[in-house]
């Protein structure tokens, strides 16, 4: 016979693990914070949304209708995009992933509204960003910008801060509490 240890019929099977020690030090966890770039979010973010108002452009061109939720997809771009190029694990990326989508929403319909207005006046996009004055905001924040505008640049700076982060292992986030735990001398 063998000496199998009985299995209970009723136990769920194990999803997490063996229920050994996790074998990591606090130099992975080290190494997870150094692989952060913040200037490489800043860059990405800067491109994503550079790219995102030329595709908001485009698409409200093509259907003659202004998308206000797309500012939620810039959120979600945003937020990708500062996950995947900074690699952050710290507060610094939610934080710079919100604060791009809000300036972000901002810029973008300052964009688009300069883009429906040069078709109107047969006049290139950057003529008419060129000559935005002072008095030009006022008259944008009163006739453009609207209460759905300013919902969804909340939105979608929620989603960016919520994406921005990288996501981790069980491993890798045990790792980096004991870099934590260490770093901050209470071990």
């Amino acid at each position: 016979m063998e000496d199998k240890p009985k299995s209970n019929l009723l136990r769920l099977r194990r999803k997490h693990g063996d229920g050994r020690a996790l074998n990591v030090t606090a130099a992975d966890g080290e190494r997870l914070v150094q692989a952060q770039s913040l200037r490489n979010a800043v860059v990405a973010s800067l491109v994503t949304l550079a790219v995102f108002c030329i595709l908001w452009i485009s698409l409200s061109a093509l259907t003659n209708r202004v998308f206000p939720w797309m500012t939620v997809v810039l959120g979600a771009m945003l937020g990708l995009a500062i996950r995947r190029a900074g690699r952050g694990v710290d507060w610094r990326f939610p934080t710079l992933a919100a604060g791009m989508a809000l300036a972000g929403s901002i810029a973008s319909n300052v964009v688009l509204g300069a883009s429906t207005t040069a078709d109107s006046y047969d006049m290139g996009i950057l003529e008419i960003l060129q000559a935005v004055t002072v008095m030009t905001w006022p008259v944008f924040f009163d006739e453009v910008w609207t209460v759905a505008h300013g919902f969804f640049a909340v939105v979608a700076a929620g989603l960016a801060a919520f994406l921005a982060n990288r996501r981790l292992t069980r491993t890798q986030f045990y790792a980096l509490r004991k870099w934590r735990q260490q770093s901050d001398g209470h071990q």
